[in-house]
């Protein structure tokens, strides 16, 4: 039987056993600060040459990659260029659902922002402004060819990024181990424009 948006009953069931594999295993990594430290690495290296000056985040949660620390020294960059007259004010969002459309706002963050927990009980920034971001970190449960990532099937991001004018450029993070090759995309699914894992860059469509 398909469901409505298309896919079968065994796909659906082949990703929801992809989906408690992978974070069963990335919630039991051995070596996650050395997966985490290269990662980090591989995402500074990356935003050397990006103009973006507003980036949205997640705040980590079942075993995902923390970006915050890299995203911070990004941020110090800017303030560092600043005092030169060479750079903008960087900023840095966290998103927060919309409980209305469930579709996802990004406040801005700052080490030592006031936090609250949302309706799923993950922290978002308290009472700081609504930024735009041009480009989105996103976190992958996994990801498979063409830049399609497995999430945990709320579809927060993709109806976030059909609405989003202009549409921000979006990067997934994850481990290497994420990489699903069988992943297909479903119907409503929005392609990443990049993906980086602790290995470095695992996908570039741009």
């Amino acid at each position: 039987m398909d469901n409505k948006d298309g896919q079968s009953s065994p796909a659906i069931a082949r990703k929801t056993a992809w989906r408690k594999e992978l974070i069963a295993k990335r919630q039991s990594l051995a070596d996650r600060a050395w997966r985490n430290d290269l990662l980090q690495r591989v995402m500074r290296f990356w935003l050397i040459d990006r103009p973006d000056a507003v980036i949205g985040a997640y705040w980590p949660i079942k075993g995902e990659f923390d970006p915050l620390p890299a995203l911070y020294r990004w941020q110090e960059a800017g303030l560092e260029g600043d005092a030169q007259g060479a750079a903008r004010r960087r900023q840095i969002g966290l998103p927060v659902v919309n409980k209305v459309d469930k579709t996802l706002t990004f406040y801005t963050w700052y080490p030592g922002c006031p936090m609250e927990e949302d309706a799923f009980g993950i922290p978002k920034p308290k009472d700081t402004e609504i930024v735009q971001p041009t480009l989105i970190f996103v976190p992958c449960v996994g990801y498979g060819p063409g830049g399609y990532r497995l999430g945990y099937g709320g579809g927060f991001y993709d109806r976030t990024l059909a609405t989003l004018q202009p549409k921000p450029f979006t990067v997934g993070l994850g481990y290497d181990f994420g990489y699903l090759p069988d992943l297909e995309p479903e119907p409503h699914d929005v392609p990443l424009d990049a993906i980086l894992c602790d290995t470095g860059v695992a996908w570039s469509g741009r």
